[in-house]
């Protein structure tokens, strides 16, 4: 691969990270306005696991993308080396 292609996989990973943590963010208000107007105690709570569930799983996503962030840092490296 060249110095280019590792470059550009940089630029859209940190781009995924960004659009990841929206989501997180959107996800976050969405589950909250359920929460305050739940009718029902077991809605209530239904809806806050709903909530949990889903930050943790936009967490998982973004160590996920960090962790490819440092392997693509690794390899272009790497590739800087060799030249």
């Amino acid at each position: 691969m060249s110095v280019e292609y590792y470059r550009k996989r940089l630029i859209d990973l940190r781009a995924q990270v960004t659009k990841e943590r929206e989501s997180k963010k959107k996800d976050n208000e969405y589950y909250a306005k359920l929460v305050k107007n739940a009718s029902t105690p077991s809605s209530k709570a239904s809806y806050r696991k709903q909530k949990i569930d889903r930050a943790a799983s936009h967490d998982r996503r973004i160590e996920s993308l960090k962790r490819e962030i440092e392997h693509t840092n690794d390899a272009l490296k790497r590739e800087r080396a060799k030249k």
